[in-house]
């Protein structure tokens, strides 16, 4: 019976490993994939600029502290950042694009509205925040 108990305490072991692994921490993803991203606490990972010690500039992905409901562990895909016009390298979260004409038509076509619902959940809440 004891070497019964060793394989499914292994097994079991291996999944906590596995499930504790598999978190998505904003601050561990690339630059290029943070904006519009959101971490497995399901808050957005926003991209941040620092000015290191030597005067140059670089991008760090970090946590914010805005809260997405019904959506964990997303990363955007490049179609949807493409057909809603948003840049990956935005710095921040900013309602300032809403202000463009043509932003808002993009966000409102079939392709993005329909597909998308990342990234028009985000603008909705940053309009209805206003």
């Amino acid at each position: 019976m004891a070497s019964l108990k060793f394989p499914i305490v292994l097994f079991i072991s291996s999944l906590l490993l596995h499930s504790s692994l598999a978190e998505m921490i904003c601050e561990d993803l690339p630059k290029d994939v943070c904006a519009f991203s959101i971490a497995s606490s399901g808050k957005r990972c926003v991209l941040e600029t620092a000015v290191k010690k030597d005067g140059d500039v670089e991008y760090q992905c970090r946590t914010s502290e805005v809260v997405v409901e019904r959506m964990a562990e997303y990363i955007e895909t490049d179609e949807c950042v493409a057909a809603c016009g948003v840049d990956r390298n935005s710095v921040g979260i900013s309602s300032d694009s809403l202000l463009d004409q043509q932003f808002t038509a993009k966000l409102c076509t079939p392709a993005c509205y329909q597909k998308c619902p990342n990234i028009v959940d985000l603008y909705f809440n940053l309009a209805a925040g206003e």
